[in-house]
């Protein structure tokens, strides 16, 4: 099926292009959110007679991505969930939670406008694609943690699996001192044995 491109669209062509797309792509995502139009002879006379009017709304609308892109990229928001032991989440985090956080960070953004390929299922930072524009994206970080404490020290650079080895270390640790000090408390005991004076007993006939 052959469509006219209202706008970029990536791995497709320009805004303007004639492309050979397939009947159910079409109909299901680039005609009902307005990305092309069928290439008939008056839609394509159409384009050309507003295609100066279009290029111009469409120069206008991405200064204002390219604006909000300069703001919003490498931004950090923190997403609280509950999850195990080993870091795996109880659910997951999708475009909607993500533009959630980004929305309450004071970034209008809409769930849509997520490139996310498979929602994220564990704990730690995440780099996600914000299609601002069909020219225009920005790149944010989710920080996916338990808790504002274990996300500023996923922020600092470790991992779940990092504290999680420090905590184990560190009870280790514990251990071999509880274990020393027992070991030299009972040694302290015999060395008090060991000094205690021989009482001397009555020589018997």
């Amino acid at each position: 099926m052959q469509v006219i491109l209202m706008e970029r669209v990536a791995k497709l062509g320009q805004m303007g292009d004639v492309v050979d797309v397939k009947p159910g792509f079409a109909r299901n995502y680039l005609l009902p959110q307005g990305k092309a139009l069928s290439a008939s002879k008056q839609n394509i006379a159409n384009f050309e007679a507003q295609k100066a009017q279009l290029e111009a709304r469409n120069l206008e609308t991405r200064k204002e991505a390219e604006d909000l892109a300069s703001r919003l990229d490498g931004q950090t928001f923190v997403v609280i969930r509950s999850a195990s032991d080993a870091g795996a989440l109880y659910g997951s985090v999708n475009p909607r939670d993500a533009a959630d956080v980004a929305t309450e960070g004071g970034f209008s953004i809409d769930r849509k406008q997520i490139a996310l390929i498979k929602p994220i299922k564990e704990l730690g930072l995440h780099d996600m694609e914000v299609r601002l524009h069909p020219e225009v994206s920005a790149t944010i970080v989710l920080n996916v943690a338990r808790s504002v404490e274990e996300a500023e020290l996923q922020a600092s650079g470790k991992s779940i699996q990092d504290l999680a080895a420090e905590e184990e270390a560190a009870a280790e640790f514990e251990i071999a001192e509880l274990f020393d000090d027992m070991g030299a408390a009972a040694s302290d005991d015999l060395e008090d044995e060991r000094s205690e004076p021989i009482e001397d007993k009555p020589v018997e006939d």
